[in-house]
């Protein structure tokens, strides 16, 4: 109960927060932003951009507060491990997933067969993603990486997204008038950045159009991605444990950033409670993940504490926040038993 009031005393002051400085950054956002956008339209054409794709691309490109507003309120910056995976692994999204899937058995299957990766897993990034296609998101996406190039924030990696993003129109590889998805300029079923896109992304059903809102391609390309990227099929993400209060600190791991200390399995287990309880591999890579230390005020050091392995690594790649892998992977499971 103190933990819960915390968190929403936590919230409030994070929001205030929030609010002070999005007040400053857009006073001067749009005088700003117009300034921003000629320059970029300048870097665009040494980037062999056609003036022809830069003008009728970005003639209504515009800044967005939103958007900085929910770059700065994201739930993986707020909401506690188990309620973040809670609602993204529950009754309905299982039941939604078997849906979709008895729906499509035919064309899954065959993609699950072709690219070595487990249907569970597609449907569980499709589900954690999008809803199973329910909420694709309605922003327009040239406005919102255009917006989020322009916040100082991450603005190399928005401003390279852009870019792609405007190659890949101008190689007609993409249709700019259909370019509505999410508030970070993802699209599609599973929320393809441009340049996944542009690495991964295939006409699967061979009509000459890569359509990522049709479960054809949109399957395929994320089963190409994720497959090309070292899946391994049947291999564990990862376990929940519950870990000795002998572990040194520097085996625990709470940023996304980048995995630290990995060692195999066998290592770790004089650190973890019934250790014999995991019937695997001794020798698999793994690492210690403790999720809520560094987000959720008054968190324990140790609790919740999760081993984890190569493939949970891979769906960092995929998005890089502990509790997205964590959801994804709980979801991949629970459909293992439905499906």
């Amino acid at each position: 109960m103190i933990l819960t009031k915390m968190s929403k005393i936590y919230k409030i002051i994070l929001l205030l927060i929030i609010s002070c400085s999005l007040v400053n950054t857009l006073n001067a956002s749009d005088r700003d932003f117009t300034t921003w956008l000629d320059d970029f339209k300048i870097s665009a054409a040494k980037e062999g951009i056609s003036k022809k794709t830069i003008d009728e691309t970005l003639i209504n490109a515009r800044f967005l507060p939103k958007v900085i507003e929910y770059d700065r309120y994201q739930p993986e910056f707020y909401e506690d491990t188990s309620t973040y995976i809670g609602k993204r692994s529950n009754k309905l999204k299982i039941k939604q997933g078997k849906i979709l899937y008895k729906n499509q058995k035919k064309i899954i299957n065959q993609i699950e067969e072709n690219f070595l990766v487990e249907k569970e897993l597609l449907l569980a990034l499709m589900g954690v993603e999008t809803n199973f296609g329910k909420y694709l998101g309605k922003m327009d996406i040239i406005s919102s990486l255009a917006t989020l190039s322009f916040d100082e924030r991450r603005s190399e990696f928005f401003t390279k997204e852009l870019i792609v993003l405007l190659k890949l129109i101008d190689k007609n590889v993409i249709n700019k008038d259909i370019l509505f998805g999410s508030w970070a300029g993802a699209f599609g079923n599973f929320q393809f950045m441009p340049s996944t896109i542009k690495n991964y992304a295939i006409d699967y059903n061979k009509n000459s159009s890569i359509e990522l809102k049709k479960i054809e391609d949109s399957f395929a390309s994320a089963a190409n991605y994720i497959n090309k990227i070292g899946w391994k099929k049947n291999e564990p993400c990862f376990y929940k444990v519950e870990l000795k209060k002998n572990i040194p600190s520097k085996y625990l791991n709470t940023s996304a950033r980048k995995i630290k200390n990995k060692k195999k399995l066998t290592f770790f287990k004089k650190y973890i409670k019934d250790p014999e309880k995991f019937d695997l591999n001794k020798d698999l890579v793994s690492a210690i993940i403790t999720p809520d230390k560094d987000i959720i005020p008054n968190s324990k050091n140790l609790s919740p504490a999760y081993i984890v392995f190569e493939n949970y690594e891979l769906i960092l790649k995929w998005n890089r926040s502990l509790r997205f892998a964590l959801a994804v992977c709980t979801l991949k499971e629970k459909f293992k038993n439905e499906i």
